[in-house]
């Protein structure tokens, strides 16, 4: 794809969120309250996912790769989005993977469940169309990196413009195939309102542009490449049931200030 034509995906990646964002802000019953204490809209999530999806599946080359970015994307929008409007629920809560598997054994099916099926569901459909599968550990795999991509977004979307930072990073340097280039102008345009503490991504936006990226990764690579991502994606996601990202980044210089840079001051 010529820098041209992936200059094109980044700016309606752009222009496609500023646009959803606008008529997604609308309904009522998205406010919430972020971890300051201010009121923040999850119109941020809905919108990302719809847009950066849209413009993925542009720039995806093949209309089999496109059809995993779409199914992907908006898969795990969907889920994470109905997490964010029914998860604060008290019958639906529970922290962390054990926490809903101890609810399950309880009796109870809580949206945080429901979302990792789905999000893993999303995954393995968006594996099996994607090229250098040669079989079913291939399949497997990608839908690995894929489901555990989407999780670890997730898990940094705990402080303002941290999740779309960190979609920037990991998404810029794969402009090359043209697969995470919308999405890249998503990022960057909601980023502003992010950061401003006007929107949130919630679980529907970084569900959905975690899934993106590892739908790029898992394209990008084979066996032995898919293997590596997902030991690290695995070991990242275990770390994280017992050492809290946000602690680890404000004591690491470098990583607090650029997780801070941007944000509104308290």
């Amino acid at each position: 794809m010529s820098g041209l034509a992936r200059a094109a995906l980044v700016a309606a990646g752009a222009v496609a969120a500023r646009a959803a964002l606008a008529g997604v802000r609308r309904p009522a019953g998205l406010d919430r309250t972020n971890f300051r204490g201010r009121t923040v809209n999850l119109a941020g999530g809905p919108a990302l996912a719809v847009s950066a999806t849209a413009t993925a599946a542009l720039g995806a080359g093949t209309p089999s790769v496109a059809a995993a970015a779409a199914i992907a994307g908006l898969g795990a929008g969907a889920v994470g989005f109905y997490d964010d409007r029914v998860g604060s629920r008290p019958e639906h809560q529970a922290k962390g993977f054990r926490g809903h598997l101890r609810a399950l054994r309880e009796g109870r099916v809580t949206s945080g469940l429901a979302k990792i099926v789905g999000v893993g569901a999303a995954g393995l459909a968006a594996a099996s169309l994607l090229p250098r599968r040669r079989g079913v550990v291939d399949v497997l795999l990608g839908a690995g990196v894929i489901a555990g991509t989407a999780n670890l977004v997730n898990l940094l979307d705990l402080r303002p413009g941290r999740a779309l930072k960190a979609g920037l990073i990991v998404g810029t340097p794969l402009l090359g195939g043209g697969l995470t280039a919308g999405p890249v102008g998503a990022a960057a345009a909601l980023l502003p309102a992010d950061l401003g503490e006007e929107i949130m991504l919630g679980d529907a936006g970084a569900n959905a542009l975690g899934a993106l990226l590892g739908v790029a990764l898992a394209a990008r690579t084979g066996t032995a490449g898919r293997a590596v991502l997902l030991a690290g994606l695995a070991g990242l996601t275990a770390a994280s049931e017992r050492v809290s990202f946000t602690r680890v980044i404000e004591s690491t210089p470098g990583l607090r200030e650029l997780d801070a840079l941007g944000r509104r001051r308290a």
